[in-house]
């Protein structure tokens, strides 16, 4: 699959000394996003008037005037349909920024989900014209840049993002109410992300992160609304699915690849959780994403 890298993103000459590049929402800059490909980078669509299809893993999302889509990297996608009257801007921006202290410490709690939390969002009309006047200062910044620009550039980036993770707050149990055990959800969803393929119990979790299944099952129904086991369960199925609909593996590779024993124990998995076979679960998203 396609891999789209900013770096090679080169409009103008500063390009190759900017970590950011910010342009209009038109059919010639999104012509490139029309098959499914991932990005070393963010993407953020704004959209001003009309609408946009947004198809990201295994979702298709209507990004309407007024919605803003963050797309994270590695985060498959590709755009569908537009309306002619299409307005708005891209801003796509290095990774290295988001992860900067501030959101990466004293917001770590906002983290969790925001991969999807973020994938369309809606402000008030407030917040978006706000959201929009930074973006234009953002793309003057990107036009005729300067060193001190550039990080003035940054700055404003970040504010965009901040607003949308306020706008999010409260609608995600993690964000509702800050608890004691929130770091320790945190912790959870950080090890299964790294851990999925080769440990799928609840205890191997509990046993990293020195507490009791018990106390793991709590915290995670309390900030997800599902239990550990579920949570495990829920993270394969998407890698399951994202594998089904962009690689080139056979059954019997993903199989394997997810640690699973056998192609028949996978069909077993995915009949079990979505009462269909994998066979079934492909042709149902191919026709989704080819509709």
């Amino acid at each position: 699959m396609k891999k789209l890298e900013i770096k090679k993103n080169i409009q103008k000459q500063e390009d190759k000394n900017l970590s950011f590049r910010v342009f209009d929402l038109t059919k010639d800059h999104l012509d490139q996003y029309a098959k499914p490909h991932k990005k070393d980078h963010f993407c953020i669509f704004i959209v001003e008037q009309g609408k946009l299809q947004v198809y990201i893993e295994d979702k298709i999302h209507w990004i309407k005037a007024g919605k803003i889509s963050v797309i994270f990297p590695e985060q498959v996608h590709f755009v569908g349909d537009s309306n002619e009257d299409l307005m708005g801007k891209i801003i796509l921006f290095e990774e290295i920024l988001f992860c900067s202290d501030i959101l990466k410490n004293e917001l770590s709690t906002y983290n969790v989900n925001l991969s999807t939390q973020l994938n369309c969002t809606i402000l008030s009309g407030e917040d978006f014209e706000q959201s929009l006047r930074n973006t234009s200062i953002i793309k003057e910044i990107y036009e005729q840049p300067t060193l001190i620009k550039k990080e003035q550039a940054r700055f404003y980036i970040k504010i965009v993002l901040l607003g949308l993770i306020e706008s999010i707050h409260g609608l995600h149990p993690v964000l509702h109410e800050k608890t004691a055990d929130q770091p320790m959800y945190v912790r959870f969803k950080k090890l299964l992300n790294e851990h999925y393929k080769q440990h799928r119990t609840v205890q191997y979790y509990a046993e990293e992160l020195a507490i009791t299944s018990k106390k793991l099952n709590s915290i995670t129904k309390k900030h997800c609304g599902e239990t550990a086991i579920q949570a495990i369960h829920n993270r394969i199925l998407t890698e399951i699915k994202r594998q089904l609909m962009f690689s080139d593996l056979s059954h019997k590779e993903i199989a394997f690849d997810l640690g699973f024993n056998s192609p028949s124990a996978l069909n077993k998995f995915v009949k079990a959780k979505l009462k269909e076979t994998p066979t079934e679960l492909q042709q149902e998203l191919a026709q989704m994403y080819n509709a």
